[in-house]
């Protein structure tokens, strides 16, 4: 049910008018630019009956084929650590080399890089994993705008439908890395979390590196979310925050690989 109220009288405040330069556009459309596959799987069904092989049916097995290509190339990953942030991260920014000396100390415990291939906070972890000689895995989308692999990849698997992306980005780790970024990330962040929440998916550990950024965030879970009872506040301890990347490795490696038997924790 929605938690709006419905008044019968006229409020004393009215809400600011939006401009119409404000107002959301659509997206713009370079000539011959053809829709990604996602725009093609939520668009109405047109009115003229179209052939098969452009029918939901035929979509479904083409989403379909990309899982089992993805579940076949990912396979043998091992330990794995999928590495999330902006893709507009400049080699100037402190957390494009923060990134990459994270990725660097996973790859020298054995871990995998995995992230979404591009450019930003994903080209420096990939970066990062190459420098230590460790498996660099990229799992890149079709955008309006295309998206290029960056240049550090051992493998690249490429995918239409974000959420057949983002069921690999997630099946195959053994935890969630967090950088700074925009609503991708923070679509990916809250998709880890609920699925650790709601126990479809091991606990693992999830760490957000940036703690400057994530403050913010983090303040308004703990004094809006959780104070209002939307979420438990126990669900506030399933992340970490850290910028040393040592720390970060140290919380991933304590949780994920095995300890020499009659060592402390």
């Amino acid at each position: 049910m929605c938690d709006c109220h419905h008044s019968s009288t006229t409020s004393q405040t009215t809400m600011p008018q939006r401009s119409k330069s404000s107002e959301p556009s659509a997206p713009v459309r370079l000539p011959g630019q053809r829709p990604t596959a996602d725009e093609r799987l939520f668009e109405l069904p047109p009115a003229v009956e179209p052939e098969f092989t452009q029918t939901d049916p035929w979509r479904a097995l083409r989403i379909l084929g990309e899982f089992v290509e993805g579940f076949d190339e990912l396979a043998d990953v091992g330990n794995a650590v999928t590495i999330f942030g902006s893709s507009r991260a400049r080699p100037d920014d402190p957390m494009y080399e923060l990134a990459a000396e994270t990725a660097r100390r996973f790859g020298q415990q054995g871990f995998t890089i995995i992230t979404g291939a591009g450019p930003g906070i994903m080209e420096s972890a990939n970066k990062g994993a190459r420098a230590a000689g460790a498996l660099s895995i990229g799992l890149n989308i079709e955008l309006p705008q295309e998206q290029g692999a960056n240049a550090y990849l051992d493998r690249v698997i490429n995918f239409r439908y974000f959420f057949v992306r983002k069921t690999m980005l997630v099946k195959y780790s053994c935890a969630f890395i967090f950088f700074p970024g925009g609503y991708g990330t923070l679509d990916e962040l809250f998709e880890a979390l609920t699925l650790i929440q709601t126990h479809r998916v091991r606990d693992m550990p999830v760490v957000l590196v940036g703690s400057a950024y994530w403050k913010p965030l983090i303040g308004w879970l703990r004094d809006v979310v959780a104070h209002e009872g939307r979420v438990a506040v126990g669900d506030l301890d399933l992340f970490r925050v850290s910028d040393d990347p040592g720390e970060v490795v140290r919380i991933v490696s304590d949780a994920v690989l095995p300890r020499p038997e009659g060592a402390r924790r």
